[in-house]
Formats: C-alpha cells, sequence, structure tokens
C-alpha cells in the first residue's frame, strides 16, 4: 500500500479544506445578514438625511424587505440548475453594489435601490447550506449546518452596536464603506475557497413561475408590512391581501402544471418539508418579537417607571450576547440530531425559546435581566435553526437542495413580517401617557413577549407532527432517516 504514508496527511488537508469552506460561508452569512440591521440606527434620522417625508424614508427599510422575499427562492433554484457557487458570487456582488449605492447616496432614491440590491442577497445563507451538503464530509455536514444558520442570529445581533457606533462617531456614509469593504472581503474568500459543487440540475428555468410568486410576495408582504400606516382596513391594503392571494392560487396551479417548476410542490408538501416549513414560519415570528421589544424597553425613559433610559448603543451590546450564544449552540444542536434525530433539536429549541420569554415577562426590570432571557431565547433559536436544515434536505432530492433550503429561509422571513406588524399593532395600541406623548405600556410589552412565547409553542406542536426519524449510521446529523430518491435524468455531475 504505497499510498498509505500520506493518508494521515491527505485527511488533514481534506479536514483543513472543509474548515476553511465552513468559515467562509458562515462569514458571508454573516455579512449578508448585518445588512438587515445596518439601517437601524438611521431610521430616525432618514427623513433629515435623505429630505424625505418620514413615511416615504421608510421604504429604504421596506424594499429590503421586498427584494429579500423575491430573490430568495429565485437564488435557490438557479443555484440547483447552474451552479450554487455561482449564484452565491452574484448575490455577494450584488450586495457590495448596493452597499456602494448606498454610500454615494444623499436622496430616497438612490438609498431605496442600494437597499434592494443588498436585498437580494439573501439567498447567501440557504444556498450556502446546500454547498455544504455537496461538498462536506458526512460527519461534519450537521454541525456545519447549524453553524451556516445560526450566522443568520449573529450578524443580526452584531449588526445594531457595531451600526449605532459608527453612526454615533462618524459620517452616516462610512456605515455602508463598511459594509462594501465586508461584501468585497467575502467575495473574494469564496472565489478563492469555496469549490463550484457538482450536482446541477439542469433544465429551464420558470420565468412565469418566478414572475408570479414574486407578485404574490410583494402584494402580501408590502400589505403586512405597510398595513400600520395606511390602516388594516384601508382599500390599498386589503387589496393587496386579495390580490396576492389570488396570485398565490393561480402560480400554485401553475407549479403542478409545469415540469420545471420554481418549486416542486409535491416536494413540498411532503410531511417532513411541510410541517418543517411551518415549524420555521413560527420560529421567524417567535425570535423577531424579543428583537423589537428589548430595544424599544432599553431606550424608553426611566420616568416611566419600566424603561431604563439606555442608548441605541447599549441597547444593541445587550442584544449581542445572544448571537454568539447562537452561534455557540451548534455542535449542541448538531450532537442532539445525531443522537436523537432533527426533530428532537427542534422541539428542544421550541421549549427553550418560550421558556426564554416566559422569563423576560417577569424579569425586565434590570440590564443583566434582558441580557440573561435573551441568551436563553437565543440558545433555543440556535438549536432550532441548526435542526431546520437538516430536516428539509433529509427529504428533498441532493438535486433540489438549494431551492428546498431557500423556501425554508422564505418562510423564516415571512413569519419575521408578521411578526414585526404584529408587534407594532400592539404596542401602538396598549401604551401610556408620558408627558405630551404616548408610550407603549409596560403590559403591552409583556403582551408581545407572550405572543412570542405563544408562537414558540405552536413551534414546538407543528414539529411534533414531524416524521420520526431513524438514525442512519453515517454521522450525518442532517440526513436522518432515508433520503428521497433522486430522479433519473435530473442531475448533472460535473468535474
Amino acid at each position: 500500500m504505497p499510498d498509505a504514508p500520506n493518508a494521515p496527511a491527505d485527511t488533514g488537508k481534506v479536514a483543513a479544506r472543509a474548515n476553511a469552506v465552513v468559515a467562509v460561508l458562515a462569514f458571508a452569512g454573516i455579512v449578508v445578514s448585518l445588512m438587515q440591521t445596518l439601517v437601524i440606527p438611521l431610521v430616525p434620522q432618514l427623513p433629515e438625511l435623505l429630505d424625505a417625508a418620514p413615511s416615504d424614508a421608510t421604504w429604504a427599510v421596506t424594499a429590503t424587505l421586498l427584494a429579500s422575499a423575491v430573490a430568495t427562492p429565485v437564488v435557490g433554484r438557479l443555484g440547483d440548475m447552474h451552479g450554487k457557487r455561482r449564484m452565491l458570487l452574484v448575490s455577494l456582488v450584488l450586495l457590495t453594489a448596493g452597499s456602494v449605492v448606498c454610500a454615494l447616496s444623499d436622496s430616497l432614491a438612490p438609498m431605496i435601490i442600494g437597499r434592494a440590491l443588498q436585498g437580494l442577497s439573501a439567498g447567501v445563507i440557504p444556498v450556502g447550506i446546500s454547498i455544504m451538503r455537496d461538498e462536506l464530509p458526512a460527519e461534519k455536514l450537521a454541525s456545519a449546518t447549524a453553524v451556516m444558520s445560526a450566522s443568520l442570529g449573529v450578524g443580526g445581533a452584531l449588526g445594531l452596536p457595531s451600526a449605532a457606533l459608527i453612526a454615533d462617531h462618524f459620517d452616516w456614509h462610512v456605515l455602508f464603506w463598511v459594509s462594501t469593504v465586508a461584501g468585497a472581503l467575502a467575495t473574494v474568500l469564496v472565489v478563492s475557497l469555496v469549490p463550484e459543487s457538482r450536482v446541477r440540475t439542469g433544465g429551464r428555468f420558470d420565468l412565469v413561475g418566478a414572475l408570479g410568486l414574486s407578485a404574490a410576495l410583494v402584494c402580501l408582504l408590502l400589505a403586512i408590512s405597510k398595513g400600520a400606516a395606511w390602516g388594516w382596513t384601508s382599500d390599498t391594503t386589503l387589496g393587496l391581501f386579495v390580490v396576492g392571494a389570488l396570485v398565490l392560487l393561480v402560480w400554485g396551479a401553475h407549479q403542478l402544471r409545469t415540469s420545471h417548476a420554481l418549486v416542486d410542490l409535491r416536494v413540498a408538501a411532503r410531511r417532513q418539508v411541510l410541517f418543517t416549513n411551518l415549524a420555521s414560519m413560527s420560529f421567524g415570528f417567535s425570535m423577531f418579537a424579543m428583537s423589537l421589544v428589548l430595544p424599544q424597553l432599553l431606550q424608553l425613559p426611566e420616568a416611566t417607571g419600566y424603561g431604563l433610559g439606555q442608548s441605541l448603543l447599549v441597547s444593541g451590546l445587550v442584544l449581542a450576547p445572544q448571537g454568539l450564544v447562537m452561534m455557540a449552540m451548534a455542535p449542541f444542536s448538531a450532537r442532539i440530531s445525531r443522537a436523537q434525530g432533527p426533530r428532537v433539536t427542534l422541539m428542544v429549541g421550541a421549549v427553550t425559546v418560550a421558556a426564554g420569554y416566559v422569563l423576560n415577562m417577569f424579569l425586565m426590570s434590570q440590564i443583566w435581566q434582558l441580557v440573561l432571557a435573551s441568551c436563553v431565547i437565543g440558545a433555543g433559536v440556535g438549536l432550532a435553526y441548526g435542526a431546520m436544515p437538516a430536516l428539509v434536505m433529509s427529504a428533498v432530492p441532493v438535486s433540489e437542495t438549494a431551492a428546498a433550503n431557500s423556501l425554508n429561509t422564505l418562510m423564516r422571513a415571512i413569519g419575521t413580517s408578521a411578526s414585526s406588524a404584529l408587534a407594532g399593532v400592539v404596542l401602538s395600541q396598549m401604551t401610556v401617557s408620558f408627558g405630551p406623548a404616548e408610550v407603549a405600556s409596560q403590559n403591552g410589552f409583556r403582551t408581545v413577549m407572550a405572543i412570542g412565547a405563544g408562537a414558540a409553542v405552536l413551534a414546538l406542536a407543528i414539529a411534533s407532527l414531524i416524521p420520526r426519524q431513524r438514525p442512519t449510521s453515517t454521522g450525518d446529523g442532517a440526513t436522518h432517516g432515508a433520503p428521497e430518491p433522486v430522479p433519473a435524468g435530473r442531475v448533472e455531475r460535473r468535474a
């Protein structure tokens, strides 16, 4: 056996290459998730900075939301067809270009364009997870996908204090120059260290399906995000809900008829995939409730009797440990999935999140109490987010991994948008007088926390309906249970 002496060295090279791929993809995920919170410190100042009406300035946030929803399923499908690394690079280039546009903008229109371009990069995390399935050894996949999933929370948690710090001490354009550098660095690292996947479906892109889904998502998410401002019973809001629902029905009928569907609804309707996606929506709702409550509670004046009178920077620092806890939970998520299956991991995460919200309802008068509650919630989210890709990937053909993960990410985003809308309604209705103004009451905050706990319990109930998986002998926490066979002729393997 002449090659035997080189085996340890070869194994070491494979391990080092796998670790590099995971690190680069996780960094790219963090950079993309940073874009979601980057503009938050600027929101109150945007009307003045961009010489725009307050209602118009909010489009700098809404544009990112809508672009993310549209891009995620499209990028996933294109990644399965034409190469996941290729679409990862396209997404990062769009993020970098959007950051440059925002950095050079001094008016509303270019800011909206730049923020929309940044939103088009939202497919990086699901596509990155799909690359991991194609490229990593089985024993590394579970922990790697958990790390990649956690990058969503890490970027979001670290983005707020970082952005607040920069906005307080530098010109606001620096925020976007920093994101430009981060996007460019992520692009270079992907080019240098991430290989192109050999697994592709080929076929034709379903342009009609992409346009139909995009139109439905834009209508529904626009109604959700702007309903409070326009009025939930206004003709515009109700009209968007009705049009979105009708377009979605027509789109679904088209997807079932076409041979090259954007989203394979038959695969999406499989019990394991369907209930995982529904649980993802509930988790997206639950996680974001805390991100809305804690900053407001921290920044309200102490004179209210329950506000803590802290700055935006301190508020961000309180949330930052949550993201680090999410990342730290990645190996524990993988370990539970290997031993008990990702279904159990998802259920444990749901119970932990619910416990964190209940804790927060009673402990909200000191900074350390909010840090504790946010870390408990972060631990639960970290466990659950590591399990979701595992459940999805074990139930779909390898040739549809990116599209399936993208749909799962989209469901989380829809839950997040719904959470923002509902929490906004609750906090605007449950108020107390404070000087000449009305501010959210303590009971209003507790109500939102109770809703967050309820959403986590709902995720637990949904997860209990996911079929049990038989552990495999591969050691791969992401493939418990027999994977679905890949249809003949659907996969091209290219060197």
